[in-house]
């Protein structure tokens, strides 16, 4: 019991955050606080838009924003995260809306909490470093590209389309546009993106968003350009309650709890991940990360926050603003509460099409184009499994994305691991017995033959041979050389025991030869192996095997055994 108790006490201190992370929070803080004013900026109307499409309101994703962020930027294992509500969560929480109300999805969110401090504790993060490389790139890209079709309706200054695909939405935005242009908003965002990306060409540790905004705002309020403004906002945040929750449900709701959480830690542990490539230099720890966002999941729903999670889009404007630590994403949830209270009045008059270039010129930063050309010219498998993601993250949601993902990289890396499996007949060895003829020896290859099996006996690689291997004619003896398998998984096992079978009954016999000690177990569980152990056909060595067979083909007089 004690030993139990201390390793739960590890396993707590090791997803707690390091004081050499929180430490580093006092280093180059000016460029941290810049870095996290810009993505508070971005931020907000993310965070007002994303509360009202849930369903929820405004003040809920405002909520989210600033508790879930200042929560995770503090416990999280990403140093550059920035967390807080998605539009992959929205798409979630509509249906969870629209059955158990608002109580109904705070209290999943709180249950997701409870889900994803489970999931950090038995370290199930560290599985997400099993995902590959193009797997990520590709989301990377889909999610760039999800994020420029969104900024559409604002940057062309029309209504938003109501839709939950953004191709949908975009292509509806360039087609009220044509009926009737808004120079003006197209005019702003090209010339905010245009301003951002030469800007970071030429000092990329510059965060020139927020001039940019400032300096657009100001001239469209002065010249009274007809732009549509982010507009009220909702003062305050409301009082910690749990009144919010409809504890009662908690049975009911356990089924969307999972999906809200492994959601959440997929696009968080993802996001983490982008924002490592993005730098080079920062490794977000995985179960730290998944312990920080189900403490803000638990604490965001008492305040009427929706569920939250690591964000690409503001973790990307964050990495692309310079921002080195934790501080960065803490600043940026801290802005936004004071935002709230105190600068309520000026953020109104913000244009949306200044924030649409923003996040136009973060989608096309946020690409590493030469990761992304590299997998692209590395391997056809690469390629497919890049492309497959990216397509599927902009069509589907990210979760989907990710399983395409996974199930093509897994498929295709299967199909490489089975193509290299070797598999082919040996000549028979010669050496054993030299004072017999050569006749002789023709005659026991004529009737002795053996095959070598190198590499994984599996699913995927065993029903290739093993078919070739069965359709065998013409030889009396079958010698398997398994010495240099190195897996033999219950499907390859079934199909050597299928193949064994099938020689027997045509009058061939099998031995086997140099089982590794690892697999006696797997061939005898399934039975495969049972009866050529007790026929005696199961040898240690390949040469044992050959001796072995030479008698049983002398004593029935198939080879005649020569004089002296």
């Amino acid at each position: 019991m004690t030993g139990v108790l201390a390793a739960g006490r590890r396993r707590i201190r090791a997803v707690l955050p390091e004081r050499a992370g929180l430490a580093a929070m006092l280093h180059n803080p000016r460029n941290n606080l810049l870095a996290g004013l810009t993505v508070a900026i971005v931020a907000l109307p993310l965070a007002l838009g994303f509360g009202i499409s849930s369903g929820l309101g405004a003040a809920s994703g405002l909520a989210t924003a600033v508790v879930a962020g200042s929560v995770a930027a503090l416990l999280g294992g990403s140093a550059l995260q920035v967390s807080g509500a998605s539009g992959a969560m929205t798409v979630v929480l509509m249906p969870i809306m629209s059955v158990h109300g608002a109580t109904g999805v705070f209290t999943v969110g709180l249950m997701a909490g409870v889900l994803l401090i489970v999931l950090a504790l038995t370290r199930a993060g560290r599985y997400m470093a099993l995902v590959p490389a193009p797997v990520v790139a590709g989301f990377t890209v889909g999610m760039a590209w999800v994020i420029a079709l969104q900024q559409f309706p604002q940057a062309l200054g029309v209504p938003p389309y109501h839709s939950d695909k953004v191709a949908v939405i975009a292509w509806h935005a360039v087609l009220d546009f044509l009926a009737g242009p808004h120079w003006w908003a197209v005019s702003v965002s090209l010339l905010v993106a245009g301003a951002l990306l030469a800007g970071a060409a030429l000092r990329p540790n510059v965060p020139f968003a927020l001039p940019a905004v400032a300096v657009v705002t100001v001239v469209a309020e002065v010249a009274g350009l007809p732009l549509a403004r982010i507009g009220a906002l909702p003062q305050g945040l409301p009082a910690p309650s749990l009144a919010f929750l409809d504890l009662g449900a908690l049975p009911s709701l356990l089924a969307p709890a999972i999906a809200v959480a492994a959601l959440s830690s997929l696009e968080s542990l993802l996001s983490a991940a982008v924002a490592d490539n993005m730098t080079g230099r920062h490794r977000h720890d995985p179960d730290r990360e998944l312990f920080g966002q189900g403490i803000a999941n638990l604490v965001a729903p008492l305040f009427g926050g929706m569920p939250g999670t690591g964000a690409t889009v503001r973790t990307a404007v964050n990495v692309r603003s310079g921002a080195t630590s934790r501080l960065a994403a803490l600043a940026h949830a801290l802005i936004l509460g004071a935002i709230v209270y105190l600068a309520a009045g000026l953020v109104a008059k913000i244009p949306l099409a200044a924030l649409a270039g923003v996040l136009l010129a973060t989608s096309v930063r946020m690409v590493e184009r030469d990761s992304v050309r590299a997998m692209w010219r590395s391997t056809k498998s690469d390629a497919a499994v890049l492309v497959l993601t990216a397509v599927a993250t902009l069509t589907l949601d990210t979760v989907l994305a990710v399983i395409v993902g996974l199930v093509v990289a897994g498929a295709l890396a299967l199909r490489a691991i089975a193509r290299n499996v070797r598999f082919g007949k040996e000549p028979l060895r010669h050496d054993l017995q030299p004072q017999h003829t050569a006749h002789e020896h023709a005659l026991l290859a004529e009737h002795i033959v053996t095959y070598r099996l190198d590499g994984p006996l599996f699913f995927a690689a065993a029903h290739r041979f093993l078919t070739e291997l069965s359709e065998l004619t013409g030889a009396s003896v079958v010698i398997l050389r398994l010495r240099l398998v190195t897996t033999i998984d219950a499907s390859g096992a079934l199909l050597l025991g299928d193949t064994i079978e099938r020689l027997e009954r045509r009058g061939i016999k099998v031995y086997v030869s140099g089982i590794p000690a690892g697999h006696h177990q797997t061939l005898e569980a399934l039975g495969v192996i049972a009866g050529l152990v007790q026929a005696g056909q199961v040898f240690a060595t390949t040469d044992q095997a050959i001796a072995a067979a030479r008698e049983r083909l002398h004593r029935s007089g198939v080879v005649p055994r020569l004089a002296g």
